[in-house]
């Protein structure tokens, strides 16, 4: 006597949406562009010397890529120039900002959770993976789920068979029939 009973995958029929932040993640090379080569004796940014290096600086290495303007060394930098490195890295980086490696990657997220369609969870029970082998920051994260929120029934975290729920849209009230008089 054979029993075949067929196994079910609950997961896959549950309508559960997984969102993988590591599939969508923003290819492109990611540079920082470091002003404490051009201060003078690491303490200060002469003016005429920053419009110099910009005048002379090959801009076109950073066609496509994600930069980011920094300084390393403990010295004050006026406010206009990151604005003027900005200015000349714009025509070819695929995105500028400010600030080291990491402020660059969360720039980077923040950018591409704000450009996220949502359309396709709305009113979806949505699973958020929550392991990745690339360096997904955390905002990204808490920015995706601020953006989901108003749009999906249920937002988790984890995997599709193990999860951590976070939110649960309210249900709709149901019109008792009754009108005020």
């Amino acid at each position: 006597m054979s029993d075949e009973s067929h196994i079910i995958n609950k997961v896959a029929s549950s309508g559960i949406i997984t969102l993988d932040l590591e599939e969508i993640y923003p290819v492109g090379e990611r540079v920082v562009f470091d002003l404490k080569p051009l201060l003078w004796q690491e303490i200060a940014l002469k003016e005429d010397d920053l419009r110099a290096f910009c005048k002379e600086h090959d801009w076109a290495q950073y066609q496509g890529k994600f930069v980011s303007v920094h300084c390393s060394a403990d010295a004050i930098i006026p406010t206009w120039a990151f604005m003027l490195v900005a200015t000349h890295l714009q025509p070819y980086a695929a995105f500028v900002t400010q600030g080291d490696a990491d402020q660059l990657e969360r720039a980077v997220f923040t950018r591409f959770v704000q450009q996220l369609d949502v359309e396709p969870y709305r009113n979806a029970r949505v699973v958020v993976k929550g392991c990745s082998k690339l360096p997904v920051p955390l905002n990204a994260y808490v920015e995706l789920s601020a953006k989901l929120m108003p749009v999906v029934k249920s937002l988790m975290f984890g995997e599709p068979c193990s999860t951590v729920p976070l939110y649960k849209a309210p249900k709709p009230q149901r019109d008792s029939g009754t009108s005020p008089e």
